[in-house]
């Protein structure tokens, strides 16, 4: 991992009309890096990853790829919504999913190439989804979408993916290879923030912990982050931990709920 930042975010408040849902949210993810955003929900998780876009109604605040302003760079940046989000029962082929994806690199009033397709079926034999590259989105398992997601995020040759609770509602083997895809997408010197629900997954596997409740509680590597005071403070009295036999257990306060804005 380096210690150049990637991606910053500096004094970013965000809403939707009737006051922020996060406010004044200051980090600096470096690249070659993995962070999960954690906290209760209704706690700004999704309003935070969407304000980096602003795809918020209200954005305050700046955000930078690598010291320029993020504005000028989308191109650079992947989001994967909550499964929730989007319309499953649209005609489309989870093949023709993934091509959205190139669209930025291909251009309006291109047509794909052979370059566009060979990218394509790449993404999708690497998410384990080429055998189901005719099948209608909406006919596939959650599991299966979420793959289909991801294929979609890497074939835009992004340097920072952002993805909201991509492992919600998944079956094991996704989750697996969502682990997997974080660890190259990091030795390949992206810059990856996601928010989870699974604190004790993402406590094990992320670089780095961003706690969330209405602004960014603690910010740092599990080690120092994921603890009794921080979690008290994000969660209030939400939270169980039990320790006795030596592993970190977390109980209650909506551990495995979907979060829906925010």
């Amino acid at each position: 991992m380096t210690e150049s930042v990637g991606l910053q975010l500096s004094a970013v408040s965000a809403g939707y009309g009737d006051g922020y849902a996060v406010q004044n949210a200051s980090v600096s993810l470096p690249r070659g890096s993995v962070t999960a955003v954690i906290g209760p929900n209704g706690s700004g998780k999704s309003t935070l990853l969407k304000a980096i876009l602003r795809l918020t109604p209200e954005v305050d605040g700046d955000v930078s790829l690598d010291g320029r302003p993020l504005d000028e760079q989308r191109a650079r940046v992947a989001y994967v919504p909550q499964r929730e989000s989007v319309d499953w029962t649209f005609p489309v082929s989870a093949q023709q999913v993934v091509l959205m994806g190139r669209d930025r690199l291909i251009g309006w009033l291109r047509r794909p190439g052979p370059r566009d397709h060979a990218a394509v079926d790449q993404a999708l034999v690497r998410v384990a989804m080429r055998d189901h590259a005719d099948r209608q989105i909406g006919a596939l398992s959650g599991g299966q979408q979420q793959r289909v997601f991801l294929a979609r995020a890497l074939v835009q040759e992004a340097s920072v993916f952002l993805l909201d609770e991509p492992m919600t509602g998944v079956d094991r083997v996704t989750e697996e290879l969502i682990g997997e895809l974080f660890t190259e997408l990091k030795a390949a010197g992206a810059t990856v923030l996601y928010a989870t629900h699974d604190l004790e997954a993402a406590a094990d596997n992320a670089d780095f912990l961003c706690f969330v409740n209405r602004r960014i509680v603690a910010f740092g590597p599990p080690a120092e982050t994921f603890t009794a005071p921080v979690l008290h403070e994000t969660f209030g009295g939400e939270l169980l931990i039990l320790a006795d036999d030596g592993h970190r257990h977390v109980h209650g306060g909506g551990h495995h709920e979907h979060e829906a804005d925010g």
